[in-house]
């Protein structure tokens, strides 16, 4: 099967054949032939259409902790699926090889009903759509998860929040339960390293997920010498705290060297400075990412500190909850879904 460019559903036509895409809130007008900030959404003939329905870079079953989410079904494993491009030029970029690129104008294509029939067959109780910036397949994510929640799965997305409120509401609308979002730093992060984005943004379509009943969760990458100060995480963690509640986790993860940046790996004592001014400004869920073995990527009663989900890396290897609640002080704890165990590959 090929891909057919699907029409985008969020636009506004303008004249001379342009459109103003509404899908991210860089809101890009477009001219007849020309292609999007992305990459991904074409002006066809004075129509707006996303060259990435239905073309997947990748499609893998991937355990929840590595997206990362902690509170969002602890234990399960998602249908991971990616397509290429981005909004964003993070020079850091992790996943740069899939963000950098763009989908072929035509190729093979993978209708969403394989998604969902893949997920089933592996056993997995979700779909996410992650790896590169999930918008660019938000056409596609739309009827992926009417499909999956259909089949009872759960559907998430690991993003950088800048959608548009109205895409997030179609999304939501659609099925989508999760939402991972990746905050880059303050607002001097946001302009010199995603130069005319909005850094006000994924925290407002955070406070518009939690108002829906999405689960959200942060993760905030500390680079070297960028976001790492402690002004930086004291900026974060109070905003957290006075805009989104002090139950939603934040992870504080790990940098290494990647594509245009060779800044060196995340100082251990910076990621513990973050977890300790997060502690100070009223967290109560703080996490320590891509430091297998820390103490830290388990879960613990923000009350009596009490170790309820023990992990290593990306696997649960305990879980100390009786109903939801502490064992030992009865807190009750923020999980949306249940705890799957299972075997694990990994």
């Amino acid at each position: 099967m090929r891909t057919r460019p699907a029409e985008t559903p969020l636009c506004e036509v303008l004249d001379g054949d342009r459109v103003r895409c509404l899908v991210c809130e860089r809101r890009c007008v477009i001219g007849p032939g020309e292609r999007g900030f992305c990459g991904v959404r074409l002006n066809m003939d004075g129509r707006l259409v996303a060259l990435s329905y239905g073309a997947l870079s990748a499609a893998e079953s991937r355990p929840i902790e590595i997206k990362p989410f902690f509170h969002y079904w602890p234990g399960s494993t998602a249908m991971t699926i990616s397509t290429w491009g981005c909004n964003f030029r993070c020079p850091w970029c992790q996943n740069w090889h899939l963000s950098t690129g763009v989908p072929p104008e035509r190729g093979p294509s993978v209708p969403p009903s394989r998604v969902v029939e893949w997920a089933v067959s592996a056993g997995d109780e979700g779909v996410c759509v992650s790896f590169n910036e999930p918008t660019m397949l938000f056409e596609y994510s739309l009827d992926l998860f009417r499909e999956a929640s259909a089949r009872g799965l759960y559907c998430c997305y690991v993003s950088n929040g800048y959608m548009t409120a109205e895409a997030l509401d179609m999304l939501i609308s659609s099925g989508m339960d999760g939402l991972k979002i990746d905050v880059k730093g303050g607002e001097e992060v946001y302009r010199r390293y995603a130069p005319g984005a909005d850094w006000n943004v994924p925290w407002r379509n955070a406070r518009l997920a939690l108002s829906r009943g999405v689960h959200v969760e942060l993760v905030y990458l500390v680079v070297t010498g960028v976001n790492d100060e402690e002004a930086d995480f004291r900026e974060a963690c109070s905003r957290l705290v006075r805009e989104l509640g002090p139950s939603v986790p934040i992870h504080f993860t790990r940098y290494f060297p990647a594509h245009r940046f060779s800044a060196p790996p995340t100082p251990l004592e910076r990621l513990e400075e973050a977890l300790s001014v997060a502690s100070e400004e009223g967290v109560e869920f703080a996490y320590v990412g891509n430091v297998p073995g820390h103490p830290r990527e388990s879960t613990y009663c923000p009350d009596c500190g009490e170790r309820l989900i023990a992990r290593v890396g990306w696997r649960v290897v305990s879980v100390n909850l009786s109903d939801g609640r502490c064992p030992s002080c009865g807190r009750e704890i923020p999980i949306a879904g249940r705890v799957v165990k299972k075997p694990r590959p990994w």
